[in-house]
């Protein structure tokens, strides 16, 4: 793993933020769906990417998630604005991340989960590209809406109880090299 910033991978996963800030200037629902869809590329990308190329990296390690959540928040802030969403679906939309970053935070500021590394797993991927997918729906196929809401909230539920798992699992085993 190496410590460069500007790695390709690195460059594809910041390309989210430079997508979101498109999505909210851009009104067409079907020029903003492209968007997503270039955002859901990027995702995908920046991964398969640092794996071929072996430019795996610490930097990169942190960008790709935030550049998720940035790019989550601001594309549902902004269909919110538009009046697609109502609070309520907005808070189901990113309850997952809300989640999340309150657990990162608490693992930082506890002495004995500080050494535990958080990874992506496979619920929360679930999650984003329901998100992604939800989003899509808001702008151009609004009848699913309510079924993919539903289907967020399950997900970011069993996502949040796989995170917490994958934690405490960690932190036991963190415990017991130690003893």
């Amino acid at each position: 793993m190496t410590d460069s910033l500007w790695t390709l991978p690195n460059i594809i996963s910041l390309s989210r933020l430079f997508l979101a800030g498109a999505f909210v200037v851009i009104s067409d629902p079907w020029a903003r769906v492209t968007i997503v869809a270039l955002a859901a590329i990027s995702d995908f990308l920046d991964g398969f990417v640092a794996r071929i190329m072996g430019q795996k990296t610490v930097a990169g390690a942190l960008i790709d998630p935030i550049a998720d959540r940035f790019f989550a928040v601001i594309t549902i802030s902004a269909v919110m604005y538009d009046g697609l969403l109502t609070v309520g679906q907005f808070m189901i939309f990113i309850s997952r991340d809300i989640a999340t970053v309150i657990g990162f935070i608490v693992a930082k500021i506890i002495p004995w989960l500080r050494a535990v590394v958080f990874r992506a797993r496979l619920l929360g991927k679930a999650v984003t590209v329901m998100q992604l997918i939800t989003l899509g729906a808001v702008l151009v196929f609004r009848p699913l809406l309510p079924l993919l809401i539903g289907v967020i909230a399950l997900l970011s539920a069993l996502s949040i109880i796989d995170y917490t798992m994958a934690l405490w699992r960690a932190r036991s085993k963190a415990g017991n090299s130690a003893l």
